[in-house]
């Protein structure tokens, strides 16, 4: 019997078998099972993969794909309430300009293979950054908050010598699941307990669990959870007594209305760029910074690229470059702190963009305008019979926590039935945080208008009555 003719497909790269046949001739190998040896056969697909047959033009691949993208429920078409870690933002338009130009547009994982001004553009990001936090040293941003709040932990245990952190227990399960991977098996992460109350980290625990073996504390301002952070004087002095890093992970967003960690005794900042000019797009985009003093202690402990500027050989003429690339792993190999590889840089050139275009006025205005909306949202929602809003007696920015435990309603029921009127609900958080009953974090941002908030509230008046 005949072999059935091989399928081409147009966008598969090397599908033809004449361009397959040479290659392998060229690399001196019989078949491509030949260049899988290695693998062992138990883990290999012996079926064929099961691929529709191809779209031969173009246009019909496109019409294929906007049908099944056409099933997707998204935030054009529903108010969304949704945050924890991903929120949405107001993007405006000249973000999208400048991130899209050919110079600067992604070539592979967010690094631009060409430096047409990608180096000025990412020491501009890093001084306006460092300007916001009032913070000497910004990173070229890491994959994402995940990442950079680990590595910020891992900074501290190779300057302090130690093998163990303090993490706030209201950080969430996802962020301290990755912490402790990336962390593991040389340091260890400890949780510290927050008031049932305020949500506010327990100091008690805190002075209970810190030792000569605290490598650094680690907590949000504003949490997780939405709520502010008002001790944030008190956690650094313990950890400083102890010889400790006191680490802040922060919404720069937040940074137009709140002091920076700074001022209340930060040493490392740490957050997600992802409110500064970034669409949400399955689950991301996000880039992770990392900011300090400009001490040698911690710029030779930063295993991502640093850029700055220096004079060059013409008077009057600066240019931009790595600043200690000596220390990374590009330079070291195998001998690095830390592997970097790809980067985020695409993203920090756009966080860049959103700051020049906001100011420091900007800023401003969006923080009050988020608290007032946020602020609004919560008083009109605790209004609703059965609804406990919110959860926390503490200041909050833009998200908030809201229990149901009185409406006889889960949170699921709560969110499917809230489809119904075209609203995202708040995150779910019974599984995350138990003992919280019911409940669900809502996240409101100066997208929200009073309207938005108003049909929210008489939603939920509805499915919960």
């Amino acid at each position: 019997m005949e072999d059935e003719k091989p399928t081409v497909y147009p966008y598969i790269p090397n599908s033809v078998p004449a361009v397959k046949k040479q290659m392998l001739k060229e690399v001196g190998a019989e078949s491509v099972d030949n260049l899988f040896e290695d693998i062992p056969e138990k883990l290999r697909l012996k079926e064929k993969m099961n691929l529709p047959k191809p779209f031969v033009s173009e246009c019909a691949l496109r019409r294929h794909v906007e049908g099944i993208l056409s099933k997707n429920k998204t935030c054009r078409e529903y108010l969304n309430f949704l945050g924890a870690g991903c929120w949405q933002h107001y993007v405006p338009s000249v973000c999208d300009e400048i991130n899209q130009r050919g110079e600067f547009l992604t070539a592979y994982a967010g690094e631009p293979y060409d430096d047409h001004g990608r180096f000025q553009a990412l020491f501009e990001y890093a001084s306006m950054m460092g300007e916001l936090l009032d913070m000497d040293v910004v990173n070229v941003p890491t994959y994402d908050w995940f990442q950079a709040a680990a590595t910020s932990i891992r900074m501290a245990s190779r300057i302090t010598g130690r093998r163990e952190v303090l993490v706030s227990r209201t950080v969430s399960a996802d962020k301290l699941s990755k912490i402790r991977d990336y962390c593991k098996p040389q340091i260890e992460a400890k949780l510290i307990d927050y008031d049932p109350e305020t949500g506010q980290l327990d100091l008690d625990s805190l002075g209970a669990k810190v030792s000569s073996k605290t490598a650094a504390v680690y907590f949000e301002n504003p949490s997780y959870l939405g709520f502010i952070e008002v001790n944030g004087d008190e956690i650094s002095k313990v950890a400083h007594d102890h010889g400790a890093i006191c680490i802040v992970g922060v919404d720069p967003i937040s940074l137009g209305v709140l002091s920076p960690p700074i001022e209340y005794g930060a040493d490392i900042v740490c957050g997600d760029l992802q409110p500064l000019g970034m669409h949400m797009q399955f689950g991301g985009g996000h880039a992770g910074f990392i900011a300090t003093r400009d001490e040698e202690k911690y710029v030779m402990e930063y295993p991502s690229r640093l850029f700055g500027i220096a004079p060059t050989m013409v008077e009057g003429e600066y240019g931009f470059g790595d600043v200690a690339y000596e220390r990374t792993s590009f330079a070291l190999r195998e001998e690095g702190k830390e592997f970097v590889g790809t980067a985020a840089a695409l993203w920090g050139i756009t966080a860049g963009v959103y700051l020049a275009l906001m100011g420091p006025q900007g800023m401003l205005e969006i923080g009050k305008g988020i608290m007032q909306r946020s602020h609004y949202a919560m008083k009109e929602v605790s209004k609703i019979k059965g609804v406990r809003c919110p959860a926390f007696k503490s200041p909050h920015f833009k998200e908030f926590v809201v229990n149901f435990d009185g409406t006889g309603k889960a949170v699921r029921e709560i969110n499917k039935a809230l489809l119904s009127h075209k609203i995202f609900g708040g995150k779910d958080l019974t599984k995350e945080f138990p003992e919280l009953g019911n409940s669900a974090l809502y996240c409101v941002t100066e997208v929200h208008t009073k309207a938005d908030i108003d049909k929210l509230t008489e939603a939920l008046k509805e499915v919960v009555g």
